[in-house]
């Protein structure tokens, strides 16, 4: 008898993993719920890592580099001034330790 494995992956698996992608899985993730490759925050590093379209990061099982978009200066500026508003003002249960946090 073999061993079977099995993986979870994100909505986004396979898919382009550009800012919207992530916003949407933001907006879906709990941080109530546990964590798993459909409720987590797209934004939170670790390590200085983000997640991918799972939310495994590099070094982890099944960690699988995104397919990213191009990205512009003023792009930029928009997802940091977004990054800021997510930062100021965090989902209720957004707290270190939370079930649905990496960290």
């Amino acid at each position: 008898m073999g061993t079977k494995l099995f993986a979870d992956f994100g909505k986004y698996d396979d898919k382009l993993w550009d800012n919207e992608a992530k916003k949407d899985v933001y907006n879906a993730w709990d941080p109530n719920q546990p964590r798993s490759a459909n409720n987590f925050n797209p934004f939170e590093t670790w390590e200085g890592n983000s997640p991918d379209a799972s939310g495994r990061y590099p070094g982890e099982n099944f960690y699988k580099d995104p397919s990213r978009g191009d990205v512009n200066f003023q792009q930029m500026m928009v997802e940091r001034e977004e990054a800021e508003a997510r930062a100021a003002s965090p989902k209720p249960g957004d707290v270190p330790g939370a079930p649905g946090r990496r960290t």
